[in-house]
């Protein structure tokens, strides 16, 4: 019996640690052979007790799962507006718990919870499992923005509060947070800050108590919107005194004791190539041939370890903030504009300290020699995009004297791009390109335009030329076998490239490659395949789902998107924390050596600053599409009743998402699929009517009438247009942005996340990639 009884215990060992898995049982046997657990037989006998005594369940055709009832796990609670939510927990592949209304046990969105499983999930018929929140680990939300509501002097008196604050945020909405005075006096319908200090409980589940830290302004007041957003994110904007006085006393030009042991390049053409309304350049380029016919190409970054130095309060500021945050009508920098506008960026005509890379590269695209070392330039010419895009198309009126005479050398660059373009291309670096959209506002904030943006060759030619750079200084402090900090892109997840590629099939693309094994080029296939397909937008999102996210790491575990082996990001340290600790690193170990207490001293603090960095890129995009969602749902507030062309952006069981030309998203709920009752299909990803059999898929041109625009909640609404259906008044029901389903529209699994490989310059305006960064 004690034999069997290890068995027994080892074989449901196997499902314990895998719940969400489903196992075939050549897999059981197999896992059971390494851990000696008996024989075939033995085995089968095992299987159909554990199946007997409900522990784990089976399809009936040779899968099993574990049985999750009365299983405790940890999540994270995420509330829906109407009271019930989900539990995501921690194993990213597991399905969410559902949680009734009843059982919440008053979790507000974010906080971190027990669960008990009260309904395991059954994969064979898509029903994931419910539970029921046992208790409340720990409170996510620290604090809220909304805005203020006065309560009467009779009710203060009995009260002791002086009003109560609304959060805009539709999972929050339903809380008044009440607030007693503490010297901070704000106005009716001023927006505020809010920290949290007493959560819902049983005698008060629709309220919460806290104070106010800040009055952001009154809610009809220019900027105050983008500025309720940004507190809301808590994105830093205001400087500690000590980290300007130290900024103020910086000198705005180069010494000359700071010229010393610097290679002088103030010779050298090289100039700065950005968008019409940067003010920060922190990259310059330069390119030349060589009289063995390969290329010089130096890449000049702007040295701002120099002046923001380890243990100060500057470095401490920028460490916080993580990096810059660009929104539509302002940016919010990593280091003061005294610097970042100032002594460290590359601006024309005056001479800079720069971190500089130069690269040999031969016609084919082979990188045969480098130099990494600390120079001093002056920026030839501040060029912008657009004028380079019409030199190198030969349009050269009206454009200045720099671009005149600096074209030879700007066409070489472009040969250049091509070439390395090509180089990774073969390697497979997986390449999408989708158009930008810039929303213009007026002086007071107000949005009058959507502007669509093509990346032109300059673009494309800058983020080449980046790329080298970075791949080039990874390379070789990797190989110097020193701490460092690299720029990673994990492969992805096996289970989830198989579903992709079942997905793929679906379309009929028959893909010949190991999910298990998966190759960067294996993708770019696919890509190839459908481009200018009508599948094309529906597999570029389903693959972008199945992709990791991209972040920052002190191993260097390459970079799946980029097909590169070594990446780090070193050219944007105005406006990233991370390229400013990859700067302070090379000074160091050229300065000091690579003995150990330097490589020790680096090491014992890196992994803070990957975690930093890479948690800081998440809030600053979270920040910058939430700014965007509202400026675009202001946009097309006034366009109520109005007929758009569009597309499916995704299809899930409440609705569609559909996309229009200037990339402006909103949803058609199911509620508002009046002409057939529809059923989702979540393998396809599609809704099939039941009579018409008509149906939605991603990528589907549709056209559309706008049916609501609520700017408080960020959410358009809209319907499938029908020329002969009659006029009438809509409910307003949608969801909004923020709100986007259980699973599948936020951080890689949506289909404006996973691209955050994309750009290497970490950009985010300006005919900078929005969608995300390499």
């Amino acid at each position: 019996m004690a034999q069997n009884e290890r068995i027994l215990a080892g074989v449901l060992e196997i499902f314990r640690h895998n719940p969400q898995k489903q196992f075939r049982v050549d897999q059981i046997e197999k896992m059971a052979r390494r851990d000696r657990l008996g024989n075939f037989t033995e085995l089968i006998k095992a299987l159909s007790y554990l199946e007997h005594e409900k522990k784990i369940i089976t399809d009936g055709k040779g899968q099993y799962q574990l049985a999750q009832e009365n299983t405790i796990v940890e999540g994270e609670f995420r509330a829906n507006d109407k009271g019930f939510g989900f539990v995501r927990l921690d194993d990213e592949d597991a399905d969410d718990i559902f949680i009734q209304k009843d059982f919440t046990d008053y979790a507000v969105d974010g906080d971190r919870v027990e669960v008990k499983i009260t309904a395991g999930g059954n994969p064979w018929n898509g029903k994931g499992p419910e539970g029921q929140v046992t208790k409340i680990i720990e409170h996510g939300l620290e604090s809220l923005v909304g805005e203020f509501h006065p309560l009467t002097d009779e009710q203060v008196k009995t009260s002791h509060f002086i009003g109560y604050v609304l959060s805009s945020n539709k999972k929050l909405h339903n809380y008044r947070v009440y607030v007693s005075e503490n010297g901070l006096i704000p106005q009716m319908g001023d927006m505020v800050k809010v920290s949290i200090k007493n959560y819902p409980d049983k005698d008060n589940p629709d309220s919460m108590t806290g104070a106010i830290i800040n009055i952001i302004g009154n809610k009809n007041d220019p900027g105050v919107d983008i500025m309720s957003i940004v507190a809301a994110h808590d994105v830093r904007v205001e400087w500690p005194e000590d980290a300007m006085k130290q900024a103020n006393e910086i000198p705005d030009h180069v010494t000359d004791e700071e010229r010393k042991g610097r290679v002088d390049i103030t010779d050298q053409p090289a100039v700065t190539i950005d968008g019409d309304d940067s003010k920060d350049f922190d990259d310059a380029v330069v390119l030349w041939k060589l009289p063995n016919g390969n290329y010089h190409l130096g890449v000049h970054i702007a040295d701002v370890s120099h002046y923001v130095t380890e243990n100060s309060p500057l470095n401490r500021e920028a460490f916080a903030r993580g990096n810059s945050t660009y929104l539509v009508d302002r940016v919010i920098p990593m280091l003061p504009f005294r610097l970042s506008n100032g002594i460290c960026s590359l601006n024309e005509g005056v001479d800079r300290l720069a971190l500089s890379c130069d690269m040999e590269i031969t016609p084919e695209g082979k990188r045969v020699g480098y130099k990494i070392y600390p120079s001093v330039m002056r920026s030839h010419g501040r060029m912008t995009y657009n004028k380079v895009n019409k030199t190198l198309a030969g349009e050269m009126d009206g454009l200045e004297d720099k671009y005149v005479k600096l074209r030879p050398m700007l066409q070489e660059m472009a040969e250049l791009h091509k070439v390395l373009y090509k180089q990774r291309h073969a390697r497979g670096a997986i390449d999408f390109e989708e158009p930008e959209a810039k929303i213009i506002v007026d002086d007071q904030g107000k949005p009058i335009d959507i502007a669509l943006h093509q990346r032109g060759t300059a673009e494309k030619m800058i983020e080449s030329f980046m790329l080298m750079a970075n791949e080039t200084v990874a390379e070789d402090y990797y190989r110097k076998h020193v701490p460092f900090l690299y720029r990673v892109h994990e492969t992805p997840d096996g289970e989830r490239i198989k579903s992709f590629f079942e997905f793929c099939s679906a379309f009929g693309l028959n893909i010949k490659a190991d999910p298990n094994n998966v190759k960067p080029i294996d993708l770019q296939k696919v890509v190839t395949k459908t481009e200018g397909t009508p599948e094309e937008a529906v597999v570029q999102t389903m693959m972008l789902r199945s992709l990791k996210q991209a972040h920052y790491a002190e191993q260097d575990l390459g970079h799946f998107g980029l097909a590169a082996q070594y990446y780090t990001h070193f050219t944007s340290p105005i406006r990233r924390y991370s390229d400013l600790m990859v700067h302070r690193m090379i000074h160091a170990y050229a300065d000091q050596g690579m003995g150990e207490d330097v490589q020790k001293h680096f090491a014992c603090y890196l992994p803070d600053v990957a975690d930093q960095t890479s948690t800081q890129e998440r809030v600053s995009i979270d920040t910058e599409r939430e700014v965007d969602d509202l400026k675009m749902t202001e946009y097309m507030k006034d366009k109520v009743g109005q007929h758009f062309d569009a597309v499916v952006s995704s299809v899930t069981s409440f609705g569609m998402f559909i996309q229009l030309p200037n990339t402006v998203e909103g949803i058609i709920h199911i509620s508002n699929l009046t002409d057939d009752f529809y059923s989702f299909d979540e393998k396809s990803l599609t809704l099939t009517g039941r009579g018409t059999h008509k149906q939605y898929k991603i990528g589907m041109p549709i056209k559309v009438t706008l049916i609501n625009a609520n700017v408080e909640q960020h959410q358009l609404d809209f319907e499938v247009y029908d020329p002969n259906a009659p006029k009438h008044k809509h409910n307003d029901r949608g969801i909004s942005n923020k709100q986007r389903g259980n699973r599948g529209f936020n951080n890689n699994h949506g289909h404006r996340g996973g691209r955050n490989f994309h750009n290497s310059r970490g950009h985010n305006r300006n005919g900078r990639s929005r969608s995300g960064r390499r």
